[in-house]
């Protein structure tokens, strides 16, 4: 099986890893499989030589294999050069870039498919293959993402909201008196404390949020769907759902592995 690269740069967490996925056939669940993965942070700037430095420290740290590909989304136009060259160079293949002009093989059923950031397509590529359709994935990251895979296998659309941790950030920078907290679900809904009632508030409102948009999709297309959840403290936020959720926390990166085997010829 090929060995595929796939990075995924994101505002707050560039995730790393190493696939491996069947060569040819319709996508399915088990076409590509994360061999092994890393996380760091994203920082503001990097230059190339910076980038393939962590690049290079990452891959010293993962099974030893020939890559046969490699793939790149970023949500950071400024850093999006410096990664594809640092790719280039320590992995010695053109990274395939995702954007405008990729295949990915759902149709896009939106005003501007240019808009949709590279993270959300390949979360919409991976449900897809791994749930089927209809589904519906949620990506819990800077933004919270809701990507909706309709019941003909179209991407229908989607919802972008402030992620948990930006909106903690938030309220702590906007209103003086209160301080910055630590993401865990409080005891009870009703703070004792200021802290306990900005828990609340943001941690068991974040989960909220998430069941009454879930509810409202299901709504608006008429019909339930499998829903997948990733990201940053999937599990923990599971926990607190109404809904039942599959937890799937390489999501993002078997879809880049899944668009690179799309674009081989």
């Amino acid at each position: 099986m090929p060995r595929i690269l796939t990075v995924d740069v994101g505002n707050t967490t560039t995730s790393i890893g190493l696939c491996a996925i069947e060569r040819s056939g319709e996508a399915s669940a088990t076409d590509a499989q994360v061999i092994d993965s890393c996380a760091l942070t994203t920082p503001a700037h990097i230059t190339a030589d910076e980038a393939r430095i962590q690049l290079e420290r990452v891959l010293a740290l993962m099974p030893k294999s020939p890559l046969d590909g490699v793939v790149l989304s970023c949500v950071v136009p400024t850093l999006t050069d410096p990664w594809r060259t640092a790719l280039g160079r320590a992995c010695s293949c053109r990274p395939l870039v995702i954007g405008p002009g990729i295949k990915t093989g759902v149709c896009m059923n939106y005003d501007d498919p240019a808009e949709v950031g590279p993270d959300r397509i390949a979360d919409a590529v991976a449900a897809r293959a791994t749930y089927g359709a209809p589904v519906l994935a949620i990506d819990l990251g800077t933004t919270t993402n809701f990507e909706v895979i309709d019941e003909h296998g179209a991407f229908a659309g989607g919802i972008i909201a402030p992620g948990v941790a930006l909106g903690a950030r938030s309220l702590a920078r906007a209103a003086a008196r209160l301080p910055v907290i630590e993401l865990r679900a409080p005891k009870r809904v009703i703070g004792r404390s200021t802290r306990a009632a900005m828990q609340s508030g943001v941690v068991l409102g974040e989960a909220a949020r998430i069941d009454g948009l879930i509810d409202a999709v299901f709504f608006e297309l008429g019909y339930e769907t499998p829903i997948a959840l990733t990201g940053d403290g999937a599990s923990s936020l599971a926990a607190l759902l109404r809904h039942d959720v599959a937890v799937d926390n390489t999501l993002t990166l078997r879809g880049l592995a899944l668009i690179w085997r799309a674009n081989v010829k």
